[in-house]
């Protein structure tokens, strides 16, 4: 009798938003008494689902724990066959009350297509098994963010020291656990960190540096390879040199991508030798402010006092960015300071200097004697167009003694484009009427009649009237229950003994929340 021909397996589907769970942390839970009786021991879930098809293949997505009863068992190599070809992860073969053991053909199958199956007694539900697998994902969900977040302030920390480059390579060597080397677009090292690999694996490495390079057009931001049981990664630096961030670890751990976008941020900054001293300084007040500095302690470092805009950013489709695709829309908006967001907040923050406009030269080989200069203009606040892909919040223009309150406004900004779902809202400067009126006089007044009001009730009361009293967007925009914006709404009313439906009385209450 032929062997059966063993089936591929497809191209791996997109995983959760969650790091892959071990089969055997899930074997380990006594609760469940899980028992595996065929196939290999080692096996990574990204999923569970219950079906009792049978031929459940078009519902799956690959790295599955299935979990059946076999209603619907009548061939069971073919079966078998059918969730290997699929990708499915492992098998979960409830007995009672179909079966009263797992079928012998079963295992025979399972142990010949190299699928790992499991005995789940009669006392266990499925829907106990899936639980536990949510609550490990969570876990490792957990640990991963906490290892990124702390590797981040490892990197930043190592990159505001003197000698930062080979500092940042050397932490970031540390926290993979590998090899990290910056290398030129010909292969040949700058710096590097950590255990040198064997020879066959360098030589890989180098080969990979000269794929991401960017010497030519259309090479890729990033490739990745294996040598042996050595992981490699190669990731281009931006800066314009063709420098190349090179990683050899003999394991990949769930974060390490994150880990290594971070790094590649950082070494763009630091590490083009071109930069000039503007540029040098501009890099190292990006570190100071990534290391939590004040705007007043980094005002020497980014130059002009002002306007500067500040762009909170968020993905459209709700998935967290990682370092360097905050370092792209960066990028495309023509500024290097970037903050990618942390653990606890998936928004992104540019900072974005205004250009200067030169005054127009004069006609003729030259100016009068006695003919007084040409003032310069005043800067111009760049043009923030949408991004595909990305919600954008901006604030007007400000000098960088006001960075906090732009900061803010830019939040806000972003908080009604998602609520209004617009790809970018920008927070409008007072104008017309109210602008006649001397910003100090107008300060005064507002926090006068504002007084009565707590910061969480004057801002629901500021997003409620900017987006016309809509009960429901102004839950989206902050991330509560419609209710509890009706009860701090009507708590601002009984404060402030007014009536929030006469026009004139919202009309004062938004020039003054405007003006705070």
């Amino acid at each position: 009798m032929d062997e059966p021909s063993m089936p591929t397996p497809p191209a791996p589907s997109p995983g959760p938003p969650a790091p892959p769970i071990p089969l055997t942390e899930l074997l380990a839970s006594k609760e469940l008494g899980l028992r595996r009786i065929a196939g290999p021991a080692e096996a990574e879930l990204l999923w569970v689902h219950t079906s009792e098809m049978a031929d459940p293949y078009p519902y799956l997505l690959g790295g599955e724990l299935l979990l059946s009863a076999g209603v619907l068992l009548t061939d069971p190599d073919r079966y078998v066959a059918r969730l290997v070809e699929a990708g499915a992860a492992a098998l979960g073969f409830g007995v009672r009350p179909v079966y009263e053991a797992v079928p012998e053909a079963l295992v025979e199958a399972c142990d010949r297509y190299g699928l790992p199956l499991l005995e789940v007694p009669p006392e266990t539900p499925f829907t106990t098994i899936a639980r536990a697998v949510w609550r490990l994902m969570a876990q490792a969900r957990h640990r991963e963010l906490r290892r990124v977040t702390r590797a981040q302030q490892a990197l930043a920390t190592a990159a505001a020291r003197p000698d930062p480059v080979p500092a940042v390579l050397h932490q970031l060597a540390t926290q993979l656990s590998g090899r990290a080397v910056l290398l030129t677009a010909r292969g040949e090292e700058v710096h590097a960190a950590g255990r040198r690999p064997h020879p066959e694996a360098a030589a890989a490495l180098a080969r990979l540096a000269r794929v991401v390079a960017r010497e030519r057009p259309g090479s890729p931001a990033s490739a990745t390879d294996t040598q042996g049981d050595t992981h490699l990664a190669a990731y281009a630096l931006g800066g314009g040199e063709g420098l190349v961030l090179s990683l050899a670890t003999r394991h990949r751990e769930p974060g390490d991508h994150t880990v290594a976008g971070i790094a590649v941020v950082l070494l763009s900054l630091l590490a083009a030798p071109h930069q000039g001293a503007d540029a040098a300084d501009r890099s190292a007040a990006l570190v100071r402010l990534l290391l939590g500095a004040t705007p007043a302690e980094v005002a020497p470092l980014l130059g002009p006092d002002g306007p500067w805009t500040v762009i909170h950013a968020r993905r459209s489709d709700g998935t967290t960015p990682d370092a360097l695709t905050a370092g792209a829309l960066g990028a495309s908006l023509g500024s290097a300071l970037v903050d990618a967001g942390r653990e606890d907040d998936e928004t992104v923050r540019v900072l974005l200097p205004a250009t200067t406009r030169e005054a127009p030269p004069h006609p003729g080989d030259g100016e009068e004697p006695g003919e007084p200069e040409e003032p310069r203009q005043p800067p111009r606040p760049p043009t923030v167009p949408p991004h595909p892909g990305w919600t954008l919040g901006v604030s007007t223009p400000t000098p960088l003694s006001a960075l906090t309150a732009a900061d803010t406004r830019a939040a806000r900004a972003l908080a009604h484009a998602e609520a209004t779902r617009t790809p970018l809202k920008v927070d409008a400067p007072v104008t017309g009427l109210a602008a006649l009126i001397p910003p100090d006089q107008a300060a005064a007044h507002a926090r006068t009649l504002l007084a009565p009001l707590t910061p969480p009730l004057a801002d629901t009361l500021r997003c409620w009237l900017s987006l016309h009293g809509s009960w429901d967007r102004t839950a989206v925009a902050l991330s509560v229950h419609r209710n509890t914006v009706r009860q701090r709404i009507g708590r601002c009313a009984e404060l402030l003994d007014v009536d929030l439906n006469d026009m004139d009385v919202r009309t004062e209450l938004w020039f003054a929340l405007r003006r705070e």
